[in-house]
């Protein structure tokens, strides 16, 4: 279908979209297991794109650049989120990159599974040149939302970090705290993406089904990221913290389930969440993975095969991020 992008403002970028990741959470949105859904839905907002026009006060990028847009494409900018660089948490709300009220142009948002896209300059993250573009283009959902636990729980060289699940989301967490030097462990239902866990640099990848290895653990953990998209059962993982330690989940929005204070009271066993982070720890994060030559594990598709993509990625059958190659559109 054709949709139309609004006028190029001023502190406006244009962008012809290179390349979108599937997000686990566009499935969620389109397939209406959060909420109602708003059709017709554009998903999208791992997107790469390069700059094709400029509005005349944007001094970010020129013509020819590299960006990308992650989940948001503006906020209110004044409440103190967003004075912190925490537009994510925008006290009137973020305009998300699609399925979201449009404060600019009205109508609706509508994302990266397309050839082009308009946004606020503020909201275009500089890609750094002679990066791998496709591999790039996870980290700005899936990274940032991995990065920005680990940063604000301070992972480092001697923490021993838990991640829970090995999906587009975890192999990120894995690849990011090992750079960070910690200590990691992965926790998978799936055998076939053990060994990857570990060429990854984690020290030990373990199904949880396999109760005599879950049990072994003592409460040993600094720090576990539960990148799963589902509700599962948490108490177990809540087990193996140390004193005062913290679990964060990033990935299911769903009740969680099983949940011990008596359990964890004892202890201070913390659980937490976080969601993406905003633009300037985003840049970060690419900053980051530029610098030490880390981009997400990718398969590329073109546009006609996003819909078997969708039920390969809740079937598991993804190592590790779809990337959509606009170019094949």
């Amino acid at each position: 279908m054709k949709i139309q992008r609004r006028a190029l403002g001023p502190n406006d970028v244009r962008m012809e979209i290179l390349y979108c990741g599937i997000c686990h959470s566009d499935i969620h949105m389109v397939r209406e297991e959060w909420m109602p859904a708003h059709y017709p839905m554009v998903p999208g907002h791992e997107i790469i794109g390069r700059v094709t026009a400029v509005g005349p006060k944007v001094t970010k990028f020129r013509i020819g650049d590299i960006g990308g847009v992650g989940c948001m494409v503006d906020s209110c900018g004044y409440c103190v989120e967003c004075l912190a660089d925490r537009e994510h948490a925008c006290l009137n709300g973020m305009t998300l990159t699609y399925a979201s009220p449009d404060k600019i142009s009205g109508g609706t948002t509508q994302g990266g599974y397309s050839t082009g896209i308009v946004v606020t300059e503020k909201f275009v993250i500089r890609i750094p040149p002679g990066v791998n573009l496709a591999g790039m283009a996870p980290l700005l959902c899936a990274g940032i939302t991995t990065f920005s636990p680990l940063q604000h729980w301070k992972a480092s060289r001697g923490m021993k970090v838990g991640v829970i699940g090995l999906g587009g989301l975890g192999h990120m967490a894995v690849k990011l705290a090992v750079a960070k030097g910690a200590d990691v462990t992965v926790f998978t239902t799936s055998p076939g993406k053990q060994a990857a866990a570990l060429l990854m640099g984690a020290r030990e990848a373990i199904l949880w089904s396999d109760q005599t290895k879950m049990h072994s653990f003592g409460p040993d953990f600094d720090l576990i990221i539960a990148a799963v998209p589902q509700a599962f059962p948490i108490q177990p993982f809540m087990n193996l913290l140390k004193t005062d330690a913290t679990l964060v989940n990033v990935g299911t929005l769903e009740a969680i389930d099983g949940y011990n204070a008596m359990m964890n009271n004892t202890a201070r066993r913390n659980l937490s969440g976080s969601m993406i982070g905003g633009i300037a720890e985003t840049q970060e994060v690419v900053d980051f993975c530029a610098a030490r030559g880390i981009t997400a594990d990718v398969e590329l598709i073109r546009p006609d095969q996003i819909a078997t993509a969708f039920d390969r990625v809740v079937g598991k059958d993804v190592k590790f991020r779809f990337v959509i190659d606009m170019a094949k559109a």
